[in-house]
C-alpha cells in the first residue's frame, strides 16, 4: 500500500509538472513519461532473476524500497541531473521491489488453494488504497505548497512502507519464507566485495544508464528490441528445460503477458493523455486533474472485497469462470470504457469541456475490466510458472507493463496530432468517431484549438476502444483452447 502511495503520488504529478512547471511540450512530456513508466516494468525482469538466484525476496524488497525513497526525495531538487537521476533511482528500485512482493504473496498459499485468487484480490485492494489516497494528498500538497512538497510526501510514504515491512521481518511474520537461496553464497568475495555488496553496488551503478535512456527516450525502441530478444531467449530456454504439462502452462503465461501488454498500452492513458484530457477538456467538479488519477483506485477499493468474495463463492459452487474467460472480458470492458470517454463529445459545451460523469463512468468500467484481468493474472502466474523460475516469470508478466507503457506513450502522442496528421480522423475510424462522439475533424478545427484538441482525444480513444473490444471478443472465443493448455489450473 505505502509503496504504491509513493509511486502513484508521484505519477499523478509527473506529466502536469513537466508541462506546467518545466514547460516541456506535450510530446516531450509523453516521451519521458512513457520511457519512465515502461522501464519501471522492465527492471523487474532483472530484479526477479537476482532474487531467484541470490538475494531472495526479503533483501530485494528492502533494497528496492530504499532506492525508491531516495528517488522520490531527490525529485524535490529542481535540476535536470536530479530530475532524470531520481526517475532512474525509482526505475531500478522498482525492479527489485515489484516482482518480489507479488511473488512473496504467492508463497503464502499452498498450490491449488482456492483462496489464492481471493488473496491476490485483497492484495490488489491494498495496492489501490495507496493508489487512491496518494493522488489526492500529493496533488493537494503540490497545489497548496509547491510541486516539490508533493514529491516529498510521496517519498515519506515509501519510508512508511519500508518501516512496516522491516517490522514484519523482525517479528518473524513470514517465518522462513523469502530468504536467500541456500546456494547463493552471498558472503563469497569477488573484487574485494562480498557477492551481496557487489549486487548493491552494481544496482546503484546502473542508475546513470537508466537516466540516460529516460533523457534520450527517442532511442528507447532499441531497448525494447533487446528486451524482446532477452525475454524470448529466456522463455525458449525454460520451455526446453521443462516437460509435460509445464510446457503448455508456460505458453499460457506468455499468452496472458501478451494480452496484458495490450491492456496496459490502452489503460495507461490514465497517467498521461487522460490526465491532460481531464485538465483541458473535462468540466471537473471537486478535484483537479492530478487528483482524477485516484478515481480508478477508489473504485478498486469499493469493488475488490465483493469480487474477492465472488470468486471464492463461485469456486465453492464450481461455477467460477476460468482465467482465460476473465481475461477476455477484461479486455472487452477496457474497450467499452474508452468508448464512453469518446462518447463524452456528444455533450461538449461552448468551452470544449465535457461532463465529468463520462470520465467517472468510463473509469468505473475500466476498473471492472482491470479486476477481471490483472489480479487474476498475478495469481495465475504463481500457479502456472515452473517453481525454479517463479520470480523470473513474474518479471516476464510485469514486462507486459514495460511494453504497455512504451506503446501507451505512442498512443498518447497520437492525441496531440491535428488535421491530416491524425490517423483516426478519416476512413473507418473517422466514421466510427463521428458515430460515437458526434464530432468530426473538419468542424472541430473550425471551432478552435480547444475543440481540435478534444477531437484528438476522442478520436484516439474511439479507435483503441474498438480495437480492445475486438481483441477481447477474440480472446473469449479461444478461451476453451487456453483452458486446456492450463492443464487443471483454473
Amino acid at each position: 500500500m505505502w509503496e504504491r502511495f509513493s509511486f502513484y503520488g508521484m505519477r499523478a504529478l509527473l506529466v502536469l509538472y513537466m508541462t506546467k512547471k518545466l514547460l516541456y511540450t506535450d510530446e516531450m512530456s509523453f516521451g519521458i513519461f512513457a520511457a519512465y513508466m515502461s522501464l519501471v516494468y522492465f527492471t523487474p525482469l532483472i530484479g526477479g532473476l537476482v532474487a531467484d538466484h541470490y538475494l531472495g525476496y526479503r533483501k530485494s524488497i528492502v533494497l528496492g524500497g530504499i532506492m525508491m525513497a531516495f528517488g522520490h526525495f531527490f525529485l524535490a531538487i529542481e535540476t535536470p541531473l536530479f530530475f532524470f537521476g531520481s526517475l532512474a533511482l525509482i526505475i531500478v528500485g522498482n525492479g527489485f521491489f515489484k516482482p518480489n512482493i507479488s511473488t512473496f504473496v504467492g508463497t503464502l498459499y499452498p498450490q491449488n488453494d482456492n483462496r489464492r485468487d481471493a488473496g491476490f484480490t485483497i492484495f490488489y485492494m491494498g495496492i489501490n488504497i495507496g493508489g487512491a489516497i496518494a493522488p489526492l494528498l500529493c496533488a493537494w500538497v503540490a497545489e497548496l505548497y509547491g510541486w516539490h512538497y508533493g514529491f516529498t510526501l510521496a517519498g515519506i510514504g515509501m519510508l512508511v512502507g519500508l518501516f512496516t515491512f522491516t517490522r514484519g521481518l523482525k517479528t518473524d511474520t513470514f517465518g522462513e519464507k523469502g530468504l536467500p537461496p541456500a546456494k547463493a553464497n552471498l558472503s563469497i568475495k569477488k573484487y574485494g566485495f562480498s557477492r551481496e555488496n557487489l549486487i548493491y553496488l552494481l544496482s546503484f551503478a546502473a542508475v546513470p544508464l537508466f537516466a540516460l535512456v529516460v533523457r534520450f527516450n527517442e532511442f528507447e525502441h532499441y531497448m525494447v528490441w533487446v528486451a524482446t530478444l532477452f525475454i524470448t531467449g529466456a522463455m525458449v530456454y525454460i520451455y526446453r528445460s521443462v516437460s509435460g504439462k509445464a510446457k503448455t502452462q508456460l505458453l499460457v503465461t506468455a499468452y496472458f503477458t501478451i494480452l496484458m501488454s495490450l491492456f496496459w498500452a490502452i489503460f495507461e492513458q490514465a497517467g498521461s493523455s487522460l490526465t491532460l484530457f481531464a485538465d483541458r477538456n473535462v468540466a471537473l467538479i471537486g478535484m483537479n486533474a492530478a487528483q482524477t488519477n485516484s478515481i480508478n483506485s477508489f473504485f478498486i477499493i469499493i469493488l475488490a472485497i465483493p469480487f474477492s468474495r465472488l470468486w471464492t463463492k463461485l469456486s465453492v459452487a464450481k461455477i467460477n469462470p476460468n482465467s482465460a474467460i476473465k481475461a477476455g472480458l477484461g479486455l472487452a470492458l477496457l474497450g467499452v470504457g474508452f468508448l464512453v470517454f469518446a462518447m463524452s463529445g456528444r455533450d461538449v459545451d461552448t468551452l470544449a469541456r465535457t461532463p465529468m460523469f463520462y470520465l467517472v463512468i468510463g473509469y468505473f468500467i475500466l476498473t471492472v475490466g482491470e479486476l477481471l484481468i490483472s489480479p487474476i493474472g498475478l495469481s495465475k502466474m504463481t500457479e502456472l510458472s515452473p517453481p525454479k523460475y517463479l520470480a523470473f516469470i513474474m518479471g516476464v508478466f510485469f514486462s507486459s507493463s514495460f511494453y504497455g507503457h512504451f506503446f501507451a506513450g505512442k498512443i498518447a502522442k497520437l492525441t496531440a496530432a491535428k488535421g491530416d496528421e491524425n490517423f483516426f480522423a478519416s476512413g473507418f475510424f473517422g466514421d466510427l468517431t463521428r458515430f460515437i462522439s458526434g464530432l468530426n475533424s473538419a468542424d472541430s478545427a473550425l471551432e478552435g484549438p480547444m475543440f481540435e484538441q478534444l477531437y484528438g482525444y476522442v478520436s484516439v480513444y474511439t479507435g483503441f476502444g474498438a480495437i480492445s473490444l475486438g481483441v477481447g471478443i477474440a480472446a473469449l472465443l479461444i478461451s476453451p483452447l487456453i483452458k486446456r493448455w492450463m492443464a487443471g489450473v483454473e
